[in-house]
Protein backbone atom coordinates (compact mmCIF):
# COMPACT_ATOMS: atom_id res chain seq x y z
CA UNK A 1 0.00 0.00 0.00
CA UNK A 2 2.76 2.55 0.66
CA UNK A 3 3.20 2.95 -3.36
CA UNK A 4 0.50 5.00 -3.33
CA UNK A 5 1.20 7.29 -0.07
CA UNK A 6 2.17 10.57 -1.34
CA UNK A 7 5.82 12.28 0.12
CA UNK A 8 3.85 15.43 0.42
CA UNK A 9 0.29 16.45 0.37
CA UNK A 10 -0.96 20.66 -0.47
CA UNK A 11 -4.00 21.84 -0.55
CA UNK A 12 -2.78 23.13 -4.05
CA UNK A 13 -0.23 23.76 -6.22
CA UNK A 14 0.40 27.41 -4.70
CA UNK A 15 1.21 25.68 -1.86
CA UNK A 16 4.03 23.84 -2.54
CA UNK A 17 7.16 24.94 -0.83
CA UNK A 18 9.13 25.43 -3.54
CA UNK A 19 12.81 26.21 -1.06
CA UNK A 20 12.35 22.94 0.32
CA UNK A 21 11.78 20.73 -3.10
CA UNK A 22 15.58 22.92 -3.63
CA UNK A 23 16.55 21.94 -0.47
CA UNK A 24 16.02 18.23 -0.82
CA UNK A 25 17.95 17.91 -3.93
CA UNK A 26 15.00 18.36 -6.58
CA UNK A 27 15.59 19.70 -9.97
CA UNK A 28 12.87 19.59 -12.42
CA UNK A 29 8.80 19.21 -11.57
CA UNK A 30 6.69 16.82 -13.52
CA UNK A 31 2.75 18.03 -12.86
CA UNK A 32 -0.49 16.89 -14.07
CA UNK A 33 -2.61 18.81 -16.18
CA UNK A 34 -6.44 18.81 -15.30
CA UNK A 35 -7.72 19.26 -11.94
CA UNK A 36 -3.89 19.93 -10.51
CA UNK A 37 -3.25 22.88 -12.66
CA UNK A 38 -6.50 23.22 -14.22
CA UNK A 39 -10.37 22.17 -13.53
CA UNK A 40 -10.68 19.78 -16.38
CA UNK A 41 -13.50 21.71 -17.74
CA UNK A 42 -11.74 24.93 -18.47
CA UNK A 43 -10.26 25.97 -21.70
CA UNK A 44 -7.35 28.77 -20.32
CA UNK A 45 -5.05 29.01 -17.66
CA UNK A 46 -5.38 31.78 -15.01
CA UNK A 47 -3.49 34.29 -14.38
CA UNK A 48 -2.50 32.69 -11.00
CA UNK A 49 -0.86 29.56 -13.00
CA UNK A 50 0.58 31.39 -15.47
CA UNK A 51 2.64 33.76 -12.64
CA UNK A 52 3.35 30.45 -10.18
CA UNK A 53 5.03 28.88 -13.20
CA UNK A 54 6.75 32.04 -13.90
CA UNK A 55 7.89 31.48 -10.38
CA UNK A 56 9.30 27.99 -10.23
CA UNK A 57 10.92 28.85 -13.79
CA UNK A 58 12.59 31.55 -11.62
CA UNK A 59 13.83 29.40 -9.18
CA UNK A 60 15.68 27.22 -12.14
CA UNK A 61 13.74 24.31 -12.12
CA UNK A 62 12.98 21.79 -15.28
CA UNK A 63 9.51 21.10 -16.03
CA UNK A 64 7.47 19.06 -17.75
CA UNK A 65 3.52 18.68 -17.96
CA UNK A 66 2.25 14.93 -18.05
CA UNK A 67 -1.87 14.03 -18.90
CA UNK A 68 -4.07 11.24 -19.73
CA UNK A 69 -5.82 13.72 -21.61
CA UNK A 70 -5.93 13.91 -25.17
CA UNK A 71 -2.63 16.04 -27.61
CA UNK A 72 -4.82 18.97 -28.38
CA UNK A 73 -5.32 20.13 -25.03
CA UNK A 74 -2.22 18.91 -23.39
CA UNK A 75 -0.49 21.39 -26.22
CA UNK A 76 -2.64 23.85 -26.22
CA UNK A 77 -1.37 24.50 -22.18
CA UNK A 78 2.10 23.47 -23.35
CA UNK A 79 2.14 26.19 -25.56
CA UNK A 80 0.96 28.80 -23.64
CA UNK A 81 3.11 28.04 -20.64
CA UNK A 82 6.10 27.03 -23.21
CA UNK A 83 7.13 23.77 -20.84
CA UNK A 84 7.14 20.26 -22.92
CA UNK A 85 4.80 18.15 -22.20
CA UNK A 86 3.12 14.65 -22.69
CA UNK A 87 -0.42 14.04 -23.34
CA UNK A 88 -2.37 10.84 -23.59
CA UNK A 89 0.47 9.41 -20.71
CA UNK A 90 -1.75 6.34 -19.78
CA UNK A 91 -0.46 7.12 -16.41
CA UNK A 92 0.81 4.92 -13.84
CA UNK A 93 2.19 3.01 -16.63
CA UNK A 94 5.95 4.04 -16.51
CA UNK A 95 6.51 5.16 -20.63
CA UNK A 96 5.32 8.76 -20.03
CA UNK A 97 6.96 9.01 -17.12
CA UNK A 98 10.28 7.81 -18.56
CA UNK A 99 9.85 10.41 -21.43
CA UNK A 100 9.16 12.80 -18.50
CA UNK A 101 12.42 11.88 -17.08
CA UNK A 102 14.14 12.01 -20.41
CA UNK A 103 12.63 15.50 -21.50
CA UNK A 104 14.14 16.67 -17.82
CA UNK A 105 17.51 14.89 -18.29
CA UNK A 106 18.03 14.45 -14.35
CA UNK A 107 18.19 11.77 -12.41
CA UNK A 108 14.91 9.93 -10.76
CA UNK A 109 16.04 10.89 -7.60
CA UNK A 110 16.29 14.61 -8.26
CA UNK A 111 12.17 14.88 -9.51
CA UNK A 112 9.45 15.82 -7.54
CA UNK A 113 5.68 15.20 -9.28
CA UNK A 114 2.59 17.30 -8.39
CA UNK A 115 -0.33 15.76 -9.43
CA UNK A 116 -4.16 15.24 -7.89
CA UNK A 117 -4.74 11.76 -8.12
CA UNK A 118 -3.31 8.83 -5.91
CA UNK A 119 -4.14 6.15 -8.65
CA UNK A 120 -2.55 7.86 -11.37
CA UNK A 121 0.16 10.47 -10.49
CA UNK A 122 1.25 9.23 -7.29
CA UNK A 123 1.42 5.72 -8.06
CA UNK A 124 2.95 6.68 -11.27
CA UNK A 125 5.20 9.06 -9.65
CA UNK A 126 6.12 6.21 -6.85
CA UNK A 127 7.00 3.50 -9.05
CA UNK A 128 9.56 5.99 -10.99
CA UNK A 129 11.12 6.80 -7.69
CA UNK A 130 10.18 10.16 -7.91
CA UNK A 131 9.31 12.23 -4.84
CA UNK A 132 5.67 12.42 -4.92
CA UNK A 133 3.00 15.78 -3.92
CA UNK A 134 -0.42 15.06 -3.72
CA UNK A 135 -2.66 18.47 -4.21
CA UNK A 136 -6.42 18.65 -3.84
CA UNK A 137 -8.60 18.40 -6.96
CA UNK A 138 -9.36 21.79 -8.82
CA UNK A 139 -13.06 20.90 -9.34
CA UNK A 140 -15.48 18.59 -7.91
CA UNK A 141 -17.42 17.86 -11.08
CA UNK A 142 -15.25 15.34 -12.45
CA UNK A 143 -16.06 12.29 -14.95
CA UNK A 144 -17.63 9.25 -13.55
CA UNK A 145 -14.66 6.95 -13.59
CA UNK A 146 -12.62 9.71 -12.06
CA UNK A 147 -15.35 9.75 -9.57
CA UNK A 148 -15.38 6.00 -8.81
CA UNK A 149 -10.98 6.43 -8.23
CA UNK A 150 -11.79 9.14 -5.36
CA UNK A 151 -13.85 6.66 -3.42
CA UNK A 152 -11.35 4.15 -3.73
CA UNK A 153 -8.68 6.87 -2.48
CA UNK A 154 -10.97 7.48 0.48
CA UNK A 155 -10.64 3.89 1.49
CA UNK A 156 -6.55 4.01 0.57
CA UNK A 157 -5.62 7.41 2.25
CA UNK A 158 -7.06 10.54 3.86
CA UNK A 159 -5.90 13.64 2.14
CA UNK A 160 -4.34 15.66 4.71
CA UNK A 161 -2.66 13.68 6.85
CA UNK A 162 0.24 14.22 4.85
CA UNK A 163 1.73 17.65 5.49
CA UNK A 164 4.44 19.34 3.13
Amino acid sequence: MKILYPDKYYKSIFDVDLKVLKSEGIKGIIIDVDNTIVPWSDKKISDEVFNWFQIIMSKDFKLCLISNGMMRRVEYFSNQLDIPAISNAVKPRKKAFKQGLKILDISNNEVALIGDQIFTDILGGNRMGFQTILVDPLNKEEFFTTKLMRLLEKLVIKRGMYHG
